[in-house]
């Protein structure tokens, strides 16, 4: 487990590994019952251990303070057809409550912006819940810039199932 020094002393980043998951897990279910949205995490070790490292869908930082593990970031690339480049794209970042105002945070956006530029990928980019105002604030003084015009949708479950139906 290599340690990546960062600005803040006693901060440490790490790429997870197969050993992290229930911490993971852990994280994932704080973060979703911080955005009251615990009841829809149906995600397990088992699925966590397949997607991150078995199929390597996507990759985990964990950040340390004090040998302690206080938030993570989990992204995956994507596409850009117009730049015809991979970006980042920042499915999650969540820092421990108790820690927040320190400059964890980020520190792990600019972790993830560098390691975009060492990939040569064309962005990094992320969705922010509407109410989270603090977060998007925060967002807008590192130079990110709202999408407004775009619309995001999804479909899943029965409509995911449905769909999938339509070309058989």
């Amino acid at each position: 487990m290599q340690l990546i020094d960062t600005p803040l002393a006693n901060l440490k980043l790490r790429f997870a590994d197969v050993n992290d998951v229930s911490l993971i897990l852990a994280l994932i279910r704080e973060l979703a019952e911080y955005e009251k949205m615990l009841p829809e995490v149906v995600a397990t070790e088992e699925v966590l251990t397949n997607s991150l490292f078995e199929r390597k869908m996507a990759e985990v930082i964990i950040a340390e303070f004090n040998q302690k593990a206080v938030g993570f970031a989990l992204f995956f690339h994507n596409f850009s057809t117009f730049l015809g480049r991979p970006g980042i794209y920042l499915e999650d970042l969540y820092i421990k409550p108790e820690m927040r105002g320190k400059g964890i945070g980020k520190i792990i956006l600019a972790f993830l912006a560098k390691l975009a530029l060492e990939r040569k990928c064309g962005r990094l980019e992320w969705w922010c819940l509407d109410w989270n105002e603090p977060s998007i604030q925060f967002y807008k003084k590192l130079g990110a810039v709202p999408m407004d015009e775009w619309t995001v949708f999804r479909v899943s479950d029965e409509a995911l199932n449905n769909l999938a139906r339509k070309f058989s």
